[in-house]
Order: structure tokens, then C-alpha cells, then sequence
């Protein structure tokens, strides 16, 4: 199921969307002339290592270039191939703009961090133990979905379905889309090993669900 489009007009520029798609896609650019060697390093330096994080382990002295918290917040922008950070921008590029619309530029940013926080502290309270760094935007692009979800239930959303070899295009409401996308990731998250790398799914359903709370404390009164 691949969302390709929304029927859902806004009415400011999503530039802080615009914003976090340039800087994922800056650093992707700036990922590739690394090589392996230096992107595994990278995942290291400014990922989250849940173990770090929660000072259960320590990383040599130059590894270590910016402290454990702040990781938290420079993880999002890395991304592990063309594939992840591909997907993570399309969500966000199609229900980013409607949830800044409805929070505001300043709402917004503080939103996307906050939910980003909450996934990256659910999937390292999950493996406390974990020395395998977590890199990505999925975490607060999930919180995103999640005040589309709240704010934008009935919204139209166009989807690719494929069946076999054919992708089938449909027209579904919002709670439709997002909500079996939440159902996938529970039960991905039931059938993964958590100490072999992978999707940090449990990093997906704690920004959901700290994007549920957020929407509500952070959306503006309407006038």
C-alpha cells in the first residue's frame, strides 16, 4: 500500500515540510559520498544507540562527536538507503503539509521533534541493552500520521494496492489508510527479533502514539 496523494487543500506554505524534506535529502547526498565504511560510522556518530542513549554503554572518545541526547534529534535526518529515505519523504511530503497547516510553522516543528523524542525513547526503553544504532525520520513522520489521522479522518487518499504483479490505484479515507498502516506496524513489531537490526518498529508505534497526545495538546483553538 503506497499513498501517492490527498484530496486535502491547505491554506499556508508547509515550509517547515519543505524545510525537513531539503535537510533529509541534504544529508542523504552528503551520506553517499561517505562510502560504507564512513556511513556505518555516521550511524554510529549521530544515530541513536539505545544503550548510549540510556547510559548503559559508552562510545570511544572519537566516535562520539555530539552528546548521547542530542543524537535524538540529528538520527532523523540520516537515512539508511535510497529506499528508506524515499518513503519516509513521500509520507511526509503528502501528510506533513496538512498537519503544519492545522498546528502552525512554530506548533509544527516542535510537534515533529517531540514525536521523534517519544520514538526514539520507546524503541531504546524496548532494547535498553542495544549497541545497534537507530537512524531515520520514521519515528516523527509516524507522530505526523497520527494528527492526520486525529485531524483529517475522512480525507481522500489515493493509494497504490498491488496485487500480484498489477498496482491497483484507490481512492480510501484517511482513517482507512493510516489505520492499517498502524495494524501493519503492531504486527511487524510482534514478529521481529529485537535484538538483530532492522526496523525499529516499536520506534514507529511510540511516535504514533505520542502524536495522538500531541495533536490535542498542541493544536491551536479554532477561531
Amino acid at each position: 500500500m503506497i499513498p501517492v496523494h490527498d484530496d486535502n487543500p491547505v491554506t499556508v506554505t508547509p515550509v517547515v515540510t519543505w524545510a525537513l524534506i531539503a535537510g533529509c535529502v541534504a544529508v542523504f547526498v552528503w551520506q553517499l559520498g561517505l562510502g560504507d565504511r564512513g556511513n556505518q560510522l555516521a550511524a554510529f556518530r549521530y544515530g541513536v544507540v539505545p544503550a548510549v542513549l540510556l547510559g548503559e554503554a559508552a562510545l570511544p572518545p572519537e566516535v562520539a562527536v555530539v552528546p548521547a541526547s542530542l543524537t535524538v534529534l540529528t538520527s532523523m535526518f540520516l537515512h539508511g538507503g535510497f529506499l528508506h529515505l524515499a518513503g519516509n519523504m513521500l509520507y511526509l511530503w503528502i501528510f506533513g503539509n496538512n498537519v503544519e497547516d492545522a498546528l502552525g510553522h512554530g506548533r509544527y516543528l516542535a510537534f515533529y521533534a517531540l514525536s521523534g523524542l517519544a520514538a526514539a525513547l520507546a524503541q531504546a526503553l524496548h532494547v535498553p541493552d542495544s549497541t545497534i544504532p537507530m537512524i531515520g525520520a520514521s519515528g516523527a513522520i509516524s507522530g505526523v500520521l497520527a494528527a492526520y489521522l486525529l485531524y483529517y479522518p475522512h480525507a481522500r487518499v489515493t493509494v497504490l494496492v498491488p496485487l500480484g504483479f498489477v498496482l491497483y490505484t484507490v481512492r480510501w479515507p484517511a482513517v482507512m489508510v493510516l489505520g492499517l498502516w498502524f495494524v501493519m506496524q503492531v504486527g511487524s513489531s510482534l514478529l521481529a527479533r529485537p535484538d538483530q537490526p532492522g526496523v525499529a518498529w516499536l520506534a514507529h508505534i511510540g511516535g504514533f502514539a505520542a502524536g495522538l497526545l500531541l495533536a490535542v495538546v498542541l493544536r491551536p483553538p479554532r477561531r
